[in-house]
């Protein structure tokens, strides 16, 4: 049924059409029709964030925690090159957005106008697809195009730049039932012959492995996985996106593969006959050199993303497909799997398990920042969602953390982007809230340098009454970069001490928010309490050793059984 809207009104009725339910923005002069017609609605809750770049993190963490297209709107000229930050973050880890944001009005596009910039161009490397609206006859169809296209084949943010003029224009409004591109057609069921082959493989290999990666969880498959995994009995690696899609305990899991992975799981990486990558890029932070990844074994590679696939290793059983479908599919082919002729190799890695666990030297003299975690893990285990910033404390979290279930463990891995945390944990709340999720709290896990990236959004959850727990790891130290300067070089520590501190409690108190200071083992779990107790955003900022490393590593350049186990005295 056709309606006559204005280009902003049709915007409001595509995202009822939609569904969504939270929308996260700042308002500026090329979306001033936009915001009007926002305040007109009762659609969906619209969160007014401090700054354009936390808005498409908070949209970030929404579509994370839910696995829903996230929405945000912006402005034109800085607001969106403030948000561009936040678009690559999202494009880097496959994340569905669909981002609107304000242009000039046509006439002006191309004249240097006030807060005129080609969001188009800028956009293009980081986004899955972008539009600018040119007449209000196409806005319908790209609205209901975006949408599909973010959500569909490999996920991925999708802009759309709105002219104010477009965004005034009356129009027909007639939003499609379904959308048919001809140039876009993702293939979501495996080649038979290519998953015949890989069956083939894994009866004759004698030393397999799983290596999961985030795309597995964006194609919910982890009850697949766990079957196939308990079925063969396999072992299996996780990357820093797929945390928490087998669960901790699995028996079969020897941890978080790459860089900071476990001594298990990259030395079964070095050493399988067969790898079995599953939703992965084969980023280089978990091949390490790539002359010695996996060097002895067939590789097989699952991914919706044909792109991907021998992008960075050659791969000898290439399937493209959506994973849900292909384990479906593979599992099906699998009717009987003979465990016993990989005895010898699980009963290797097992002795790698012992021989060289997780672990860390714990102190009562400082606070081990893993022991935190840890405490963390045991209080609120599956009760809590777990956004990070980037730094040593995210491979901490990912190293020490129990995750129970896929979408547990939000971060930033492609692009590495600090600040992303605390509004990511603020978009995954909404989306708690809204859909009526398991897990009871959402924590931040930051550094003192990470947590005054996107600092301003402390008014964000105070005004909308988002109760984040940030548990800041304070250890005057830009850390990762601090410890990069130990082992590589010499200890020059350049610009990375940061002593010189804002107090923050008092800074989070100035805010509304509730703040505690942790400086005893004795006194954590008093202070995590008191944090939950208070039904507000919190600091809860631990006093760590200044001096703690992320171990294991492997150095930049290394193999993947190259690595540093021990830490490095001077």
């Amino acid at each position: 049924m056709s309606k006559r809207l204005t280009g902003s009104q049709m915007l409001i009725e595509a995202l009822a059409l939609e569904g969504v339910k939270v929308i996260f923005g700042y308002p500026g002069g090329a979306v001033l029709h936009v915001y009007d017609e926002i305040y007109k609605q009762t659609y969906f809750r619209h969160i007014l964030t401090r700054h354009e770049q936390a808005a498409i993190h908070a949209a970030d963490g929404y579509a994370r925690a839910s696995g829903e297209v996230g929405v945000a709107i912006i402005t034109s000229g800085p607001g969106f090159t403030n948000a561009i930050t936040g678009i690559a973050t999202a494009y880097m880890d496959s994340i569905p957005l669909v981002v609107i944001s304000g242009q000039v009005p046509i006439t002006q596009i191309g004249t240097d106008a006030f807060q005129e910039i080609d969001a188009v161009g800028i956009s293009r490397p980081c986004t899955k697809h972008n539009y600018l609206v040119k007449d209000i006859k196409e806005l319908p169809r790209i609205l209901k195009e975006a949408f599909y296209i973010a959500r569909t084949g490999r996920p991925g943010p999708v802009l759309i730049d709105l002219p104010k003029d477009i965004s005034g224009t009356l129009g027909e409004f007639v939003y499609p039932d379904s959308i048919t591109l001809r140039t876009y057609k993702p293939t979501t069921k495996g080649n038979a012959r290519q998953i015949a082959k890989l069956t083939q493989a894994l009866h004759n290999a004698k030393k397999p492995l799983f290596y999961i990666g985030g795309g597995a969880i964006l194609s919910d498959a982890s009850s697949l996985l766990r079957a196939l995994v308990a079925k063969t009995q396999i072992p299996a690696v996780e990357t820093l996106m797929a945390r928490g899609i087998l669960g901790y305990d699995n028996p079969f899991l020897l941890g978080m593969v790459g860089m900071h992975g476990t001594y298990a799981a990259n030395i079964a990486m070095s050493e399988c006959d067969l790898l079995i990558g599953i939703g992965v890029r084969f980023d280089d932070r978990v091949t390490g050199r790539l002359s010695a990844f996996a060097k002895n074994a067939k590789i097989a590679h699952i991914d919706i993303d044909p792109s991907s696939i021998g992008k960075i290793v050659d791969v000898d059983f290439p399937i493209v497909g959506d994973v849900k479908n292909v384990l479906e599919e593979l599992i099906a082919t699998l009717q009987s799997y003979d465990t016993t002729k990989i005895e010898i190799w699980k009963e290797k890695l097992a002795l790698c398990s012992q021989e060289n666990p997780l672990l860390y030297e714990d102190s009562d003299e400082v606070i081990k920042p893993q022991w935190v975690i840890q405490k963390l893990g045991e209080v609120l285990g599956e009760k809590a969602l777990i956004a990070t910033d980037v730094g040593q404390h995210q491979m901490w979290v990912a190293q020490f953390y129990p995750f129970s279930f896929p979408r547990q463990f939000l971060t930033s891995g492609g692009l590495g982007t600090m600040g992303f945390g605390l509004p990511a944990a603020m978009g995954a709340y909404c989306a708690m809230r809204e859909k009526n999720l398991a897990p009871q709290y959402v924590l931040n896990i930051s550094g003192d340098g990470s947590i005054l990236m996107n600092i301003q959004e402390l008014m964000t959850c105070v005004e909308s009454q988002i109760p984040v727990i940030n548990i800041i790891l304070n250890n005057n130290y830009l850390g990762m970069v601090r410890q990069w300067q130990s082992f590589f070089y010499d200890h020059r520590f350049s610009h990375t001490d940061l002593s010189l501190q804002p107090d923050f409690i008092k800074l989070i108190e100035s805010f509304g928010g509730y703040g505690v200071i942790v400086k005893d083992k004795a006194d954590f779990a008093k202070a995590l309490q008191e944090c939950i107790d208070s039904q507000k955003v919190c600091f809860l900022e631990v006093i760590i050793d200044r001096y703690e490393d992320v171990l294991p590593m492997v150095p930049a350049g290394g193999a993947l059984n190259e690595m540093i186990l021990f830490k490095r005295v001077k």
